[in-house]
């Protein structure tokens, strides 16, 4: 797995040995970033990448210019792949690992409040969901904060209120959906 565009472009990043854990493709990845650079992100943006698992959604958008990027993962063995990740792309001042679930966050590090949401959990659990709400309901979101959540195409996530669904596409077996605020 590799780094698409931006600065970082074709540095590869560490992908795990078992199958816990499912890295977005380059491709599904590319074709989001295509999706968000028509709103200009994320050049400039907070980004919040949870359930990162690699990393490699949060680390592109440091690629391409995201200005500081939190990665909430609660299993150790991916936090050490993230922290080896972050150091590949030379971004340990911008990239901050958060070793936490995020079905209970807690509350953001200091001054923090993305701009721009990565949702990538395990299909077919309702995580996405539980943890935009819980996300938001403990101040991890600014006002005008954009999501972008992965999951199983054959999923009709319940979201919680306060988001609209802006934009939706099947890769695969997976599927990607936009979210907005209200």
């Amino acid at each position: 797995m590799r780094i698409v565009a931006g600065r970082n472009k074709g540095r590869i990043l560490l992908t795990p040995d078992d199958r816990a854990t499912r890295p977005s493709a380059d491709r599904l990845r590319e074709s989001v970033f295509n999706i968000l650079a028509n709103r200009g992100l994320p050049q400039a943006a907070v980004v919040l990448d949870v359930f990162a698992g690699t990393g490699a959604m949060g680390l592109e958008a440091f690629s391409r210019g995201a200005a500081r990027v939190v990665l909430i993962e609660k299993e150790v063995p991916a936090q050490r792949l993230i922290a080896e990740n972050i150091k590949r792309v030379r971004g340990e001042a911008e990239c901050k690992l958060v070793g936490r679930d995020a079905i209970r966050p807690g509350a953001p590090p200091p001054g923090f409040a993305a701009d721009l949401v990565f949702l990538d959990p395990p299909y077919g659990k309702g995580l996405n969901e539980a943890a935009l709400a819980a996300l938001d309901a403990a101040g991890w979101l600014a006002p005008a904060a954009l999501v972008v959540a992965e999951h199983e195409h054959r999923e009709e996530p319940a979201w919680p209120a306060g988001f609209t669904v802006e934009d939706r596409r099947r890769y695969g077996k997976g599927a990607i959906t936009v979210l907005g605020r209200d």
